[in-house]
């Protein structure tokens, strides 16, 4: 699916239509130190290997991909709902 590099939608913060530019979601680096991370690294610990269970027979062959979308104006970022679909080009 083809989605255009620039859209105008509703800006919360604008409280008007205003162009946005938009991006593709990409997940942040995941850090080590944070609590989650430090809670799952203890729970693996020692002998009995993994807590639950690691999921080996994948049901779904899609993702779902999130819009990024950045206000010209004021810079405010939004998102949009994720679709479930093979492939998502910004042209």
């Amino acid at each position: 699916m083809k989605v255009p590099r620039s859209m105008r939608t509703y800006c919360p913060r604008c409280k008007t239509h205003t162009e946005f530019t938009v991006s593709l979601y990409k997940a942040g680096k995941r850090r080590g130190a944070k609590r989650g991370e430090r809670r799952q690294a203890e729970r693996k610990k020692g002998y009995g290997g993994q807590k639950f269970p690691l999921q080996h027979n994948q049901a779904k062959t899609t993702k779902k991909q999130s819009l990024k979308l950045q206000c010209k104006e004021c810079g405010y970022t939004l998102q949009r709902r994720g679709v479930r679909l093979k492939k998502l080009e910004v042209a």
